[in-house]
């Protein structure tokens, strides 16, 4: 039985899936091994095709049965998996500066490698899971987290852009004055842009703009007694309990991420829009309210518009492989190998 497996590289670990031709992932939840991508491309190299060694096993395969492999990786990085030369926070060894990190693992494992940066490769397994691999829809995903992911799938396929950059959706710039309740608000990005999408909808965003912001103007709230940090990672929770001011903070994020949707409504005209991310990993009584209020953030628009339909993404944890995964799927069926 052919197969392609999913390698998902992240800071500390490295997630793994299989799938075989039949779109079956052979593999439930986590599969994970560590990363050593702080050591260089020689050791990490090295530590994903042992890691992948177990993957086969747990799942039931042989390592001679995965004919291609996809990997996802944190960027900045280009669009063929060239790491930048500046570096990045995950891959900081001298080594790494300009280093093809999709070849580098296709000469270790021997068989076709795929690249996806993480934002895609979540983007890619959203919109599978919706559509299958092979499809001709298309979808934006955005993916709230600590900063603000995503991507664009057009008719089926990832938009990576020239330089690898295609769907970097938290750096859109979006009207933010129009949402109500937030007047004389400075939202700033880490990217030095003020108004993009991250700099609103975003855990970082919480932490340096919104909740300074409402506590401003409630010094009495619980939270006004904590770190700021601290008082951040307990928003979400605050918010799907009820609270008034977590909820005004979540409401701000949803009609930012509407007027973004609205956006890309009226460039990309897609067949659906996805939530993905820690912030709505909550209730689905919290999930519905959300997308209401992304739907009440979403100027007024054509009849045909509103009725595109917005889903939550499933499979947090597991996305990127599983994203990853799909990339080499379609390489392999489109190259006779499955």
């Amino acid at each position: 039985m052919n197969v392609v497996a999913g390698v998902d590289l992240g800071g500390t670990a490295i997630n793994y899936t299989i799938v075989n031709g039949q779109e079956q992932f052979l593999i439930e939840g986590l599969c994970e091994h560590p990363a050593r991508s702080t050591e260089g491309p020689e050791v990490c190299l090295r530590q994903i095709e042992e890691g992948l060694a177990v993957a086969v096993e747990r799942a039931g395969v042989r390592v001679g049965e995965v004919v291609a492999a996809g990997l996802d990786t944190p960027g900045p990085a280009s669009s063929s998996g060239v790491l930048s030369a500046r570096g990045s926070t995950n891959f900081v060894h001298h080594d790494w500066a300009g280093f093809d990190i999709r070849a580098g693992l296709e000469a270790r494992l021997a068989r076709p490698v795929t690249y996806l940066n993480d934002g895609n490769a979540g983007a890619l397994w959203g919109h599978f899971t919706l559509f299958g691999a092979s499809n001709r829809e298309t979808s934006i995903s955005a993916v709230i987290g600590t900063g603000l992911g995503g991507g664009v799938i057009v008719e089926g396929n990832v938009v990576k852009g020239k330089m690898g950059f295609g769907g970097e959706l938290g750096h859109v710039l979006i009207p933010y004055q129009s949402i109500s309740g937030i007047e004389g608000i400075d939202p700033a990005c880490n990217c030095g842009r003020t108004g993009d999408l991250e700099s609103l909808c975003s855990l970082t965003a919480i932490t340096r703009t919104l909740l300074p912001y409402f506590l401003q103007r409630h010094p009495e709230h619980e939270l006004a007694k904590l770190d700021i940090v601290k008082a951040a990672k307990l928003v979400r929770g605050m918010a799907e309990k009820g609270d008034f001011v977590c909820r005004e903070i979540f409401r701000v994020q949803a009609q930012a991420l509407g007027l973004f949707f609205d956006e890309m409504v009226n460039t990309f005209d897609p067949d659906v829009l996805i939530i993905g991310g820690g912030a709505i990993e909550t209730s689905a009584d919290f999930q519905r309210w959300f997308i209401a209020e992304t739907r009440a953030g979403m100027p007024a628009q054509r009849a045909e518009q509103t009725a595109i339909p917005i889903h939550i993404m499933p499979n947090g944890d597991t996305a990127g492989a599983r994203g990853a995964a799909v990339e080499a799927l379609k390489y392999a069926r489109a190259s006779g190998l499955l």
